[in-house]
C-alpha cells in the first residue's frame, strides 16, 4: 500500500502533471522539458526524480543527456490511471499550451540544427 501512496503523490503537484502529460506523447530530454516548462533544470531534474522514485519514470543517457519516458514495467494501479489522466490533462489549456510549446520547441532546434 505504501507503494500506491507514494504513486498517487506523485499526481499532487501542477509540474509533475504537466510532466506526466508530456510524457505521454514519448520520450523527452529534460532540455525539452525544461523548455516547455520555463524552469531550471535543478527544479526540473527534482521533479523527475521525485516521478521516478516513485515508479512512475524511466531515464536513460545519452551522452550529457538524460531523457526520460513512462516507466515500461509500470505499477498496475499507474497503468490504469495514466491514460484517462492524461487524457484529462491533454485538454486543459495548460496542456494545450505545453504541447504547443513542445511542437515550437522543437521547431526551431530543427532550423538551428538545419533540419526541415
Amino acid at each position: 500500500m505504501k507503494r500506491e501512496a507514494q504513486l498517487l503523490k506523485a499526481l499532487a503537484d501542477e509540474t509533475r502533471l504537466r510532466i506526466l502529460q508530456l510524457l505521454a506523447g514519448g520520450e523527452l530530454c529534460v532540455c525539452e522539458l525544461m523548455a516547455v516548462l520555463d524552469l531550471p533544470q535543478s527544479t526540473v531534474s527534482r521533479h523527475l526524480s521525485y516521478l521516478k522514485n516513485s515508479d512512475w519514470l524511466q531515464d536513460r543517457r545519452e551522452g550529457v543527456w538524460m531523457y526520460y519516458r513512462i516507466n515500461e514495467k509500470i505499477n498496475p494501479l499507474a497503468e490504469a490511471l495514466f491514460p484517462p489522466l492524461t487524457d484529462q490533462l491533454s485538454q486543459t489549456r495548460q496542456g494545450e499550451a505545453d504541447q504547443l510549446s513542445l511542437q515550437q520547441f522543437r521547431q526551431a532546434q530543427n532550423l538551428k540544427s538545419g533540419n526541415s
